[in-house]
């Protein structure tokens, strides 16, 4: 009788399935962090202020340039 448990063929279907896994919790993981941000702004304009939106900064440089 010949081992099944080392045939290629075996294995590609617990691969796939732990792929599909992974795919899902980073997809789950950039959802919560978009549906986070977008309530941090509305919860910002629900009090009603209007200056909500992030301001990005040029870097400093170490050299004081």
């Amino acid at each position: 009788m010949p081992d099944e448990s080392n045939d290629p063929a075996s294995r590609r279907g617990p691969a796939i399935a732990l792929l599909l896994i992974v795919a899902l919790l980073v997809g789950g993981i950039l959802l919560q962090r978009h549906l986070r941000a977008t309530g941090q702004m509305e919860d910002c304009l629900m009090s009603g202020r209007t200056n909500c939106a992030p301001i990005s900064a040029p870097p400093i440089s170490a050299t004081g340039k």
